[in-house]
């Protein structure tokens, strides 16, 4: 089943996903690298804007999540779609929570690493759970079709 929000029959929510997805793992890598005592205080700050970026990129590929969502008409990849949308909104409260705690002065270096941790633990379940919708029920592909080049 193919979905509205696209460009040119292309889905828009999995173009957007791989930029938070990657900014929180980053993010992981840079608190790992700096706790770890292989980089500088820089790392620390990598962390921390790649966590605020990816929260950005979260927002923004969540509108077209959701009128995947709505557009859902079989009920199992509907309840699918919807826990995936759940955990996804979590993912984005912790690290809001975890940005917030990471912006006072003096924090604690374990929670916001711990926050992270889970956070990209539960991007794992919630990508499975994408990866489900459109490798088995099909949500946003297009009808099989050839190539533009082999049409008549």
């Amino acid at each position: 089943m193919s979905t509205r929000a696209s460009i040119k029959g292309h889905p828009i929510h999995p173009m957007l996903i791989v930029f938070p997805v990657g900014l929180w793992i980053f993010s992981l890598i840079a608190d790992l690298v700096y706790r770890s005592g292989l980089g500088s205080s820089s790392w620390d700050v990598v962390a921390y804007y790649s966590l605020g970026g990816g929260i950005v990129g979260a927002l923004l590929a969540a509108i077209p999540g959701l009128v995947d969502l709505v557009g859902i008409t079989d009920s199992r990849a509907k309840r699918i779609g919807i826990a995936h949308m759940v955990i996804n909104l979590v993912v984005v409260g912790l690290y809001a929570v975890n940005f917030y705690l990471r912006s006072q002065a003096g924090h604690s270096a374990t929670i916001p690493v711990a926050l992270s941790v889970i956070g990209v633990g539960l991007l794992s379940v919630s990508g499975w759970l994408g990866g489900e919708l459109v490798y088995v029920y099909g949500v946003s592909v297009e009808g099989h079709r050839e190539p533009v080049e082999h049409r008549r």
